[in-house]
């Protein structure tokens, strides 16, 4: 199945805004690992990026992931960008 990087971006002052929608989206991406379909993700040191891992049918299932999750649907995630990824080793 293929792998796909998801790199996007937080929002200025994440730290608080992300706290009311924190523990609704850990919960999801529990659910996404369980399920094999998020391999990583998690922010950069400084808090300004998240990247990813997931393993997909499709870039579509993994932009609806994104799109469903509680930091993008408030504005937590800016933006992001998502690639097939080919892992050489």
């Amino acid at each position: 199945m293929p792998k796909y990087v998801l790199w996007g971006t937080y929002c200025e002052d994440v730290l608080e805004k992300r706290a009311p929608h924190r523990q609704a989206h850990l919960d999801g991406l529990a659910k996404q690992k369980e399920s094999g379909v998020l391999i990583t993700i998690g922010p950069t040191k400084d808090v300004t990026k998240v990247f990813g891992i997931y393993e997909a049918e499709d870039e579509a299932t993994v932009c609806q992931l994104i799109e469903n999750d509680p930091y993008w649907k408030n504005g937590i995630w800016t933006e992001y960008s998502v690639k097939e990824w080919i892992q050489a080793f």
